[in-house]
C-alpha cells in the first residue's frame, strides 16, 4: 500500500483480479492485446493498472463492440473491454461484490456464486406442479437500457468507497468502438461482456423487480436469471393483474418488457382440466409443457415438465454442421474427439438434467456427421454408407469414452 496515493487499493487484489481474468480467457479488446501478450510484460502491466487506479488517473479505453447473432435472428452487441480494463474491473468487483451479494434474493440466479441456470430450471419445475399459472417475461435489452442515474443511486447506497464509485461511473460512460472504428457514446446501459456488468445488472434488478415483488407480491414465487424470469400465480386473473403492474413498474425504472417474449401460460397436466391456448413456455433453453411421463409403478400420465427446447436443439445441430467434419478427412477420430467432445459434454451436462431423451436426435445428428467424415476419410467406406455406420458402431462400442453421447448408448446405427 502506498500512503502517497489518494486511493488505497491492494496490489494483491490486482494480482488476484489478473488470475481470475486469465482463467475466464476471453478475446482481445480494442488494442488487440491478448492475455498472452499482456503477460510478456506482466509485472509492469499490473503495476501500471494499480498505479493509475490508486492515483485516480485510470480512464477506461473504449469497449470493442462485437455483434453476436441471436438464436431468433437479429444481433446482440457484446462489449469486449481490453485485458487491462478487465483486470481493473475485476479489481473493483472484488471490492464491491461482497457488499451487495448477501442482499440479493435467493431466487435471483444469474451470474452469482454458487447458483446456476439449472437451479432456476429445477425450482421452476417444482413450482409449476404447485401453481396453475406462469407469467413469463423478458426485459427488452436490459444491459443496453439500464438507467445510469438510478444505478449509481443504488451503488452509492451500498458502498462509500470513493474509487469504486468513481470507476463504476467511468465504466458506464466508456464508449463503444464499432467494427468500422466509429466511436459511439453511451448514455445508458452497462456493456454485456464487461466484468463488472453482471453484478451491476443484478443490483439494478434487485431494486427494480426482486425487492418490489417481495414487498408487493410476497405470495407469488418467481425465478430470475438476469433479464429472463418467470412468476407463478394461482389464477389467470391474478397473472393478468400482475402483468399490468409489472409493465407500470418497469416503466418507472426506464425499462420495457419484451412484448413477444412476455406471456401468461397455463401449466396443463392430467389434474388440470381447463382448456387454454397457451400451455408452454421457454426458460433458459428449456421448454416447459405437458409431456407423457411414467410414474414409479410404470403407469403413464401427463406431467408439466421441462426438456431441451427446439430452438436449442436447432442451434446445436447448426453448430455440428458448422464444424464441417466431412471436410477434415486428414485428421483422426481422436483429433475430432479432442476438438469437439467438450462441446458435446457441455450440452449433455446442461440439457440432460430433465427429460434427457429429447436430446437424442441432436446426438444422432452428430453420429451422422461422423459417418460422413468416415466415408470421406476411408476410400473403402466412401460408397458404402451401411458399412461406414457398422465401422463407426464397432468403434463406439470399443471406445465409448471417445464422445460423451456414446456413453449414453447412442451409437451409430443403420436405418
Amino acid at each position: 500500500m502506498d500512503k502517497t496515493k489518494p486511493y488505497k487499493i491492494s496490489k494483491y487484489t490486482v494480482w488476484e483480479a489478473y488470475k481470475l481474468v486469465k482463467a475466464n480467457k476471453g478475446a482481445a479488446g480494442v488494442d488487440d492485446e491478448s492475455i498472452q501478450e499482456f503477460e510478456t510484460n506482466l509485472k509492469d502491466n499490473l503495476y501500471k493498472i494499480w498505479n493509475r487506479m490508486s492515483s485516480g488517473s485510470y480512464f477506461p479505453p473504449p469497449v470493442k463492440a462485437v455483434e453476436i447473432p441471436k438464436k431468433n435472428g437479429g444481433v446482440r452487441i457484446l462489449g469486449v473491454p481490453t485485458v487491462s480494463d478487465r483486470i481493473a474491473q475485476m479489481t473493483a468487483k472484488l471490492y464491491f461484490e461482497p457488499s451487495v451479494e448477501p442482499l440479493f434474493h435467493p431466487d435471483s440466479y444469474g451470474y452469482r456464486p454458487g447458483k446456476s441456470a439449472i437451479d432456476a430450471v429445477r425450482v421452476t419445475r417444482t413450482r409449476c406442479w404447485r401453481y396453475d399459472w406462469v407469467l413469463e417475461f423478458d426485459i427488452k435489452g436490459l444491459f443496453d437500457n439500464i438507467n445510469h442515474e438510478l444505478l449509481m443511486k443504488a451503488v452509492k447506497k451500498h458502498t462509500d468507497c470513493a474509487w469504486v464509485i468513481l470507476y463504476i461511473e467511468r465504466w458506464l460512460k466508456a464508449p463503444f468502438q464499432m467494427k468500422n472504428g466509429d466511436i459511439i457514446e453511451r448514455t445508458s446501459g452497462t456493456p454485456q461482456g464487461g466484468v463488472i456488468s453482471p453484478v451491476l445488472a443484478n443490483l439494478f434488478m434487485h431494486y427494480t423487480f426482486d425487492k418490489w415483488m417481495e414487498i408487493n407480491h410476497p405470495k407469488d414465487p418467481w425465478a430470475r436469471y438476469a433479464d429472463d424470469a418467470v412468476i407463478h400465480c394461482r389464477t389467470k386473473e391474478e397473472a393478468e393483474q400482475l402483468l399490468g403492474k409489472l409493465n407500470e413498474r418497469f416503466g418507472q425504472c426506464k425499462l420495457e418488457l419484451h412484448p413477444e417474449k412476455t406471456r401468461i401460460v397455463y401449466c396443463k397436466d392430467d389434474d388440470r382440466k381447463g382448456d387454454y391456448p397457451e400451455i408452454k413456455f421457454d426458460f433458459l433453453g428449456y421448454t416447459f409443457r405437458p409431456r407423457r411421463s411414467k410414474n414409479r409403478y410404470g403407469k403413464f400420465f401427463i406431467n408439466f415438465t421441462p426438456a431441451v427446447s427446439n430452438k436449442a436443439c436447432k442451434a446445436m445441430r447448426q453448430t455440428i454442421r458448422g464444424w464441417r467434419m466431412q471436410l477434415k478427412p486428414d485428421i483422426t477420430i481422436h483429433d475430432l474427439s479432442r476438438m469437439f467432445n467438450a462441446s458435446i459434454r457441455g450440452w449433455l451436462n446442461y440439457y440432460g438434467h430433465f427429460y434427457k431423451s429429447q436430446l437424442y436426435p441432436v446426438f444422432r445428428h452428430m453420429n451422422d456427421a461422423l459417418v460422413m467424415w468416415a466415408r470421406r476419410k476411408y476410400k473403402k467406406l466412401l460408397r458404402h454408407k451401411t458399412r461406414a455406420i457398422h465401422w463407426l458402431g464397432r468403434l463406439a462400442r470399443n471406445l465409448p469414452k471417445l464422445f460423451a453421447h456414446w456413453q449414453l448408448g447412442i451409437l451409430p446405427a443403420a436405418g
